[in-house]
């Protein structure tokens, strides 16, 4: 496995994932009726990231679970970093301050411990693993 391009191909999916996706999920009018996380466009968000990510790991080439589950993991990796670096140069770019900054950075703790951090895991995971599973090479048969 090429982690080097794991790590650009999963950078690319996850730009695709945080503003393609999700400017295509903002044409989809809001819902009074639902709130909380089980709205229409968290649903669609999640099933269109699925897809995107599972198309992100076909391209990448994963064969076999293994390393579906490792190109998932990177992805999941990366994009919390992502995460980390958006929001701390957020930060200092509209404050210019250090010191706002260090106030920030324990914001991030409750953020990994939330349920959209197992969210983003799942939709980086199962479809990685699953086509890399379904794009395996199989035994002959006897």
């Amino acid at each position: 496995m090429n982690f080097e391009r794991s790590i650009l191909v999963s950078f690319l999916g996850n730009y695709a994932t945080n503003n393609v996706v999700a400017a295509l999920v903002a044409l989809i009018p809001v819902s009074a009726a639902a709130t909380g996380i089980l709205t229409p466009q968290y649903i669609t968000y999640v099933i269109l990231a699925a897809i995107t990510v599972g198309i992100f790991a076909w391209w990448y080439g994963a064969r076999g679970w293994k390393d579906g589950l490792a190109f998932g993991l990177v992805g999941f990796v990366v994009s919390l970093a992502t995460a980390f670096v958006t929001g701390v140069s957020g930060v200092l770019a509209q404050t210019g301050s250090f010191e706002q900054v260090m106030a920030v950075i324990p914001n991030f703790g409750p953020f990994l411990a939330s349920w959209s951090t197992l969210v983003l895991l799942g939709y980086w995971v199962i479809p990685s693993v699953a086509i890399a599973y379904f794009k395996s090479p199989r035994g002959a048969a006897m």
